[in-house]
């Protein structure tokens, strides 16, 4: 016994149509997000260090890579996430 395929009807095949036309987020938004989030993690991952107690003081809380890279890479993370949600993706 086989099965009969039918083509689905036109008013089905726009229904489907505009469902994909309504997705507000793309899987390349989803990509781009997942890229921001790392960025943001490394940036923070950057900052972390031994810290200064009463006793000893610590020069490394001033070095740059906790006062300079560290957070430039994560401001760079929170505007790339800005862009990954507002982009569109190119049109076909």
């Amino acid at each position: 016994m086989a099965i009969k395929r039918t083509k689905p009807s036109s008013d089905t095949d726009r229904l489907i149509r505009e469902d994909k036309e309504q997705m507000p987020l793309l899987p390349a938004n989803f990509r781009l997000m997942a890229i921001a989030g790392a960025m943001i993690v490394v940036g923070f991952l950057l900052m972390l260090g031994g810290a200064t107690g009463w006793e000893t003081f610590n020069p490394d809380i001033f070095s740059a890579r906790r006062i300079i890279v560290g957070p430039a890479i994560s401001l760079l993370g929170f505007v790339f996430m800005g862009y990954a949600i507002m982009y569109k993706g190119k049109n076909k």
